[in-house]
């Protein structure tokens, strides 16, 4: 058998957004993914379909799988002619073992490439506003084990020649040793009052930050409770922190916002969370596919075949536009037949999505909503023509029937239909039960019934009693009220029926 490859990729501190593009690479492509505690469960959405995931997570008091086992687990993984890729906090070289994984892949002569990633050294203190280095304060640094104490994992540390000889010190794993390590530095000749600064979980949602000094770190982490995972950083750079602080400001910062929309349709907002300090938690409970049913198919099918007899046709959704031109190629057509229609379409973003396929909408104000479309069209529509609707099989009624009212004949065919999903569904629901869920956002009525069947799907005897121990936002009034009625208690309601909006109202307090 042909032996595999093993990559050994540095994940980054913690945002995922920090993984570099060699290393996501790496994941898409392995056929398993061993990955420990460091290294942020969302990056594991890169990988293909069927791969294998091995989580080997050490604490600093025990251990899934000590070393030596994770060393020949990837030996034997590679044996069997598979591509692994060792997911590794930070960057692998950096306390990260990486040397003793690859020295026993070099001794069975199997092929292996070692990723660098962001270390969280620098990291971690530049997202709470300390930079490592600053031609004001000192221009060398150094990144040492706090670990050494009390199981000597790393050779001694040279405290005498560390305390005096380096400008900004950055301490790893250390603090649970954060007492002796002050003292030691003092020992040896570090001033009490240089600043020092704990940062707990660095990168991500959780980040917390202690400053103080030699002196007084010790006691307030003590005070706090701070644990592992974080880093000490001592320098004098610590004192830029409250000038440049940049993470901690953001407007959505310490906020995990549960997306709910279907994945093809989240982006936008997963981003502008994101792109705002909060964390987005992907929990698509729908997606969209062709019709299932011989009937929809075929109703689809004849409706395609006449476009050209059409005097209107009516968008009501993004995917309705998507899935009408998937459509249209599969059956051979353009854009051409559709050249007697005059376009119309329900919100900004279905505008804009024939926008970019070449067809311009009649430009009429709306509401973003089905009833505001059947009224502002009103004026332009003669009793007689013919309309086609192309839309999702939970599209609502009101739209072909106040059309029908106005003499139109109207053809509604659906093109995509929406089905339950519960991909990613344990972690939105660890989540949920862990209280880390600051907001839930419903995009859709859709969303809200699919989210409530695919928590009982995956064991949640009360779905509506953990959704309601959070905020719920809502796109819409129509979207509220079926919250509403299945018992959720819902926070806000966009002004406007859009993700910008929506976003606007997960700002306030």
């Amino acid at each position: 058998m042909q032996r595999g490859i093993v990559y050994l990729v540095g994940a980054g501190p913690g945002d995922p957004k920090l993984i570099t593009i060699r290393g996501k690479e790496a994941i898409e492509r392995a056929d398993v993914v061993v990955y420990d505690r460091l290294a942020n469960p969302s990056l594991l959405r890169h990988m293909k379909e069927g791969a294998e995931k091995i989580f080997v997570g050490k604490l600093p008091d025990k251990h899934i799988l000590k070393q030596g086992e994770i060393n020949q687990l990837l030996v034997d993984l590679a044996l069997q002619g598979k591509r692994v890729t060792r997911l590794k906090g930070g960057d692998p070289s950096v306390f990260g073992r990486v040397g003793e994984e690859a020295e026993l892949l070099a001794e069975y002569d199997i092929p292996f490439e070692i990723i660098p990633g962001i270390t969280s050294a620098i990291a971690v203190p530049m997202y709470a506003g300390i930079p490592v280095t600053h031609r004001d304060f000192t221009s060398s640094f150094a990144i040492i084990t706090g670990h050494e104490y009390p199981n000597k994992t790393y050779a001694n540390v040279h405290w005498e020649k560390v305390a005096t000889a380096v400008g900004t010190l950055v301490f790893l794993m250390g603090v649970a040793n954060i007492e002796s390590i002050c003292e030691r530095l003092i020992h040896f000749g570090k001033s009490p009052a240089t600043p020092a600064a704990v940062i707990r979980k660095g990168t991500w949602m959780e980040q917390a930050t202690l400053t103080g000094t030699l002196e007084t770190i010790a006691g307030k982490v003590k005070e706090a409770g701070l644990e592992s995972p974080a880093i000490i950083i001592v320098g004098e750079v610590v004192e830029l922190r409250e000038k440049i602080a940049w993470f901690e400001k953001r407007p959505l910062f310490g906020k995990r916002i549960l997306v709910t929309r279907a994945r093809e349709q989240a982006s936008e907002l997963v981003r502008s969370i994101e792109e705002l300090g909060g964390e987005a938690i992907e929990f698509p409970v729908i997606r969209c596919q062709p019709p299932s049913s011989e009937e929809a198919r075929l109703q689809l099918a004849q409706a395609m075949s006449k476009l050209s007899t059409f005097n209107w046709v009516l968008f009501t959704s993004v995917n309705g536009v998507d899935y009408f031109f998937r459509h249209l190629i599969e059956q051979g057509l353009d854009i051409r037949t559709l050249s007697g229609a005059q376009i119309a379409a329900v919100g900004p973003k279905t505008q804009e999505a024939l926008r970019q396929r070449g067809l311009t909408t009649v430009p009429i104000p709306t509401d973003y909503q089905a009833e505001g479309l059947a009224d502002s069209l009103a004026p332009y529509l003669k009793p007689g023509q013919h309309v086609l609707i192309p839309s999702g099989d939970l599209a609502r009624d009101v739209l072909p029937e106040r059309l029908t009212e106005l003499g139109l004949h109207v053809t509604r065919v659906h093109t995509y239909e929406t089905v339950l999903s519960t991909e990613y569904g344990e972690e939105a629901l660890e989540h949920l039960r862990e209280g880390s869920i600051h907001a839930v956002t419903f995009t859709s009525s859709s969303t809200v019934t699919n989210l409530l069947l695919a928590l009982k799907q995956l064991g949640e005897e009360h779905p509506v009693n953990l959704i309601n121990s959070t905020e719920v936002t809502c796109i819409g009034p129509i979207t509220a009220k079926t919250a509403e009625d299945a018992g959720i208690k819902v926070h806000r309601t966009a002004e406007q029926a859009t993700v910008a909006s929506m976003i606007e109202g997960l700002q306030q307090p």
